[in-house]
């Protein structure tokens, strides 16, 4: 079975195409091609993602991003790919590429597309997209849930050959990006429970607010790991203040998190400090908000027996998280990441869990007029 994956949930637009055979928990899966536009230079301006430039730019982006990865595939003749259409082209490519773009022993059997959560006006352009093909050559459309994306894109790759390997359960899944904050806890696979989750701030939220009071890029994350790692590799520090920030509900009887206090806490030191070494500043807020992730993570762990941990999600390319984690996983504990490139947001994890799902539900979809953007969608 050819799929074809879409995501555009915030500031990545992403296209994929693979092969998959085979079951849910044996899944084998071949990258065909696989694209990625960031939009970063876009909104490093503005110290963030500014939404409706977002949706601009994958409305935008789409059409373009589907094209490169149909040729890269193998699946276009040349000679179709002259046209542009403005507003049109969507429907010219839905068109189109099922006649004389296309050889026809190679075309997409199933389209994937992310629904929720993220930024509403940038989920519709993906789902109008996905609709406006998928009538267009006749083929399912399965809408998929992106933190479900997370958590089975630790099996991914963005190129070559993978499976989905079985998992001993329970399984304890920390999600963490820059939306997101949430333990969940699956005591059977691709079935969930929230048992944890932030109830302010995310941490990759917190991250880049914190990067923005250092006058770091956005994103932050990558900036505040840096700067972090330098000050842990450095013999000679200036000790000339003293920082210790607060590590919120570390204490908690619960799984919950939060970031707002620890993100106050940093801007309220730059205030009063303003001479501080960034670099200490860094290290200080990565080890406060990785402790809270790890501490929380453990006593998860504990609690529920866990035999599989996955790490997933933007702040998952985390050096020192990674670190951590491995520190409170035993040998009897499986600890799965996803690759660097498959911690961001990306289209290959909507495609495992949109093939998944598809098989899980008996190859029964919804019907296509039922599928919206929900912004606030969870697990």
């Amino acid at each position: 079975m050819r799929i074809l994956a879409i995501e555009t949930s915030c500031d990545d637009t992403g296209i994929t195409i693979f092969e998959a055979k085979d079951g849910t928990q044996n899944a084998e899966f071949k990258i065909l091609a696989d694209n990625l536009a960031s939009q970063v230079k876009i909104h490093n301006q503005y110290g963030g993602v500014y939404p409706i430039l977002a949706k601009r730019e994958h409305e935008k982006n789409l059409p373009i991003l589907l094209k490169k990865t149909f040729r890269e595939a193998g699946f276009f003749q040349e000679r179709s790919l002259g046209r542009s259409d403005g507003d049109g082209q969507r429907k010219f490519l839905a068109k189109n590429f099922r006649a004389e773009s296309v050889k026809k022993s190679s075309f997409i059997d199933l389209i994937c597309v992310t629904y929720g959560p993220g930024l509403e006006m940038c989920l519709w352009e993906g789902i109008t997209f996905a609709k406006d093909l998928a009538r267009g050559w006749g083929v399912p459309l399965v809408p998929v849930n992106h933190m479900e994306g997370h958590v089975l894109s630790v099996f991914g790759k963005n190129k070559g050959k993978f499976k989905v390997s079985k998992l001993k359960t329970p399984v304890l899944s920390l999600l963490v990006s820059g939306g997101h904050t949430q333990l969940v806890l699956s005591k059977k696979f691709m079935k969930y429970e929230i048992i944890g989750e932030t109830l302010d701030d995310a941490v990759g939220e917190a991250f880049d607010k914190v990067a923005r009071m250092l006058d770091l890029p956005y994103p932050g994350g990558p900036h505040i790991s840096r700067l972090a790692e330098q000050a842990r590799k450095s013999e000679t520090r200036n000790s000339k203040f003293e920082i210790k920030f607060p590590r919120p509900m570390l204490n908690s009887n619960n799984f919950d998190f939060s970031y707002a206090g620890l993100k106050t806490a940093v801007l309220y030191f730059l205030k009063k400090n303003p001479a501080a070494d960034k670099a200490r500043v860094a290290l200080e807020f990565e080890n406060a908000a990785i402790e809270c992730l790890t501490y929380k993570t453990a006593r998860a762990i504990e609690k529920y027996k866990i035999k599989t941990l996955i790490v997933a999600g933007g702040v998952a390319a985390n050096k020192h998280l990674r670190r951590e984690m491995t520190k409170i996983t035993s040998k009897k504990i499986k600890l799965l990441f996803p690759t660097l490139e498959l911690a961001r947001d990306n289209a290959v994890m909507i495609g495992i869990a949109g093939y998944l799902n598809f098989l899980k539900n008996k190859k029964k979809v919804p019907r296509q007029g039922s599928i919206k953007a929900t912004g606030n969608l969870r697990l």
